[in-house]
């Protein structure tokens, strides 16, 4: 083709320059100008068919008005999940960042505790190149943090200190500032509560059950009972505490993960049942599965995370408001966590999905998901990989091909949890600390917008 179009055009400026004539020299002209614009339209035209739609770009501004104007997944994208398709508004105005972030759990107490042994922490991520941290501040029924809240709902007899007495989120915070890394203090518990917690044995009436009349579940944190997100004292109770982190501290947003949710199994509590019979004329169907009930106890929980959201944004607009669940089906149908539809709603900022498998093709089926594309093009998006536990360790090799795959989609990453990046794992610290190095060898600084 190519060698066609240059014979082709070699013809016409010959004719141009050979011939004799004025006139022809002007006809010859004329097709030849023709010519020379039919074929850049075509090949403007061909071009502009190779090019993808959306290419990401880490802090980029530009990809904002991108994100506002792309459309959402196709309609037979949502059809192979099987699942509800919330109509889309107008979407989040916080600017795309590329996530390198890693969870500080309750089993990294100690580090986040003393003061100096907190610096050299974060002083070794900012070294790395990581650019976030999301310090776990609600966990077991109780706050990290001096709570007037959590002392008036009778829940926290004490408060957390450090080992020189002082606030531990207000000195996380100040110490990952001075290295520059964003903090997201992280609500990891959500609607769970142990059994024995002064939140579960003094508020019994806040909690929901099964059909069966059973309050609790066995999970990774152990048996735990779960508040019911229907009921709006709860609601308020949960509202009261994040605000109250928001207004107190100096942070650049919070975190939800999978508990901000409710078990499909659970919602058979008298107030819930009352409730859905008075709104919908019909009992409540024995069957968890059942669509309508799903699909019920799913959108009410949306309209808590929408005006949750919403109280967070009127205190600092430019908070970011950041979710990490489970991947799309399992959350919806399993915990009754539409975050799909938070996102197309703009109530989500930031959503870091957790991808926790030991195989590299079922890891990349996972984060290769329809959703997970549809949201990269419109907030920051990111995947969380586990870097090991106490009883489980994750060799840097996993680790590593993970984030490589991950990074190859364009997507950001977490990682679960400090301790574990290279405080567990057949390596030694410092080949697994050079493999991370490696691994963000470029600086990504994220920028927070400071209500």
């Amino acid at each position: 083709m190519k060698l066609m179009q240059r014979g082709f055009m070699f013809s016409n400026w010959q004719k141009y320059f050979v011939g004799n004539s004025f006139c022809q020299r002007q006809r010859s002209r004329k097709r030849f100008l023709s010519l020379l614009f039919a074929i850049t339209f075509t090949v403007t035209l061909v071009i502009h068919n190779l090019v993808p739609d959306f290419i990401p770009r880490w802090n980029d501004h530009q990809a904002i008005a991108q994100s506002q104007t792309k459309p959402n997944a196709k309609p037979n994208q949502q059809k192979q999940l099987n699942l509800p398709v919330t109509p889309p508004t107008s979407p989040t105005v916080i600017p795309r960042q590329e996530i390198r972030g890693v969870w500080l759990t309750s089993n990294d107490f100690t580090m986040f505790s003393d003061r100096k042994q907190l610096g050299q922490a974060l002083q070794q991520l900012k070294q790395l190149n990581f650019n976030t941290i999301y310090p776990v501040v609600w966990n077991s029924g109780y706050v990290m943090y001096p709570s007037t809240v959590a002392q008036s709902a009778d829940i926290q007899p004490f408060v957390y200190r450090g080992a020189e007495g002082q606030d531990i989120v207000a000195d996380i915070i100040a110490q990952a500032h001075q290295h520059n890394l964003l903090v997201m203090p992280w609500f990891e518990f959500g609607f769970m509560a142990p059994p024995t917690s002064e939140l579960a044995t003094n508020h019994p009436d806040w909690l929901t059950q099964e059909i069966d009349g059973d309050n609790t579940s066995i999970t990774a944190a152990g048996e735990v009972a779960w508040l019911n997100p229907f009921h709006p004292e709860v609601q308020k109770f949960l509202t009261e505490l994040v605000l109250e982190a928001v207004s107190n501290y100096d942070l650049d947003g919070i975190q939800f993960d999978d508990h901000t949710s409710l078990p499909k199994t659970f919602g058979y509590d008298r107030y819930t049942l009352n409730l859905y019979r008075q709104e919908t004329k019909q009992n409540a169907p024995a069957d968890p599965n059942a669509p309508e009930w799903v699909r019920w106890r799913a959108n009410k929980i949306s309209a808590f995370m929408a005006n949750l959201n919403k109280a967070v944004k009127q205190r600092k607009p430019n908070l970011i408001f950041s979710v990490s669940p489970n991947y799309y089906e399992f959350a919806y149908k399993q915990q009754l966590q539409d975050w799909l539809g938070w996102v197309r709603q703009g109530i989500v900022d930031e959503l870091i999905v957790q991808v926790y498998r030991s195989d590299l093709d079922d890891f990349r089926a996972q984060i290769s998901r329809p959703e997970i594309a549809e949201v990269q093009n419109k907030i920051s998006t990111g995947i969380a990989i586990l870097s090991g536990l106490r009883n489980s360790n994750v060799p840097m090799s996993r680790i590593y091909s993970q984030a490589i795959a991950t990074q190859e989609r364009g997507l950001g990453i977490a990682f679960f949890y400090y301790k574990s990046l290279w405080g567990y794992g057949p390596e030694s610290v410092s080949d697994r600390q050079k493999d991370f190095q490696y691994l963000f060898r470029s600086p990504a600084p994220r920028f927070a917008i400071r209500n």
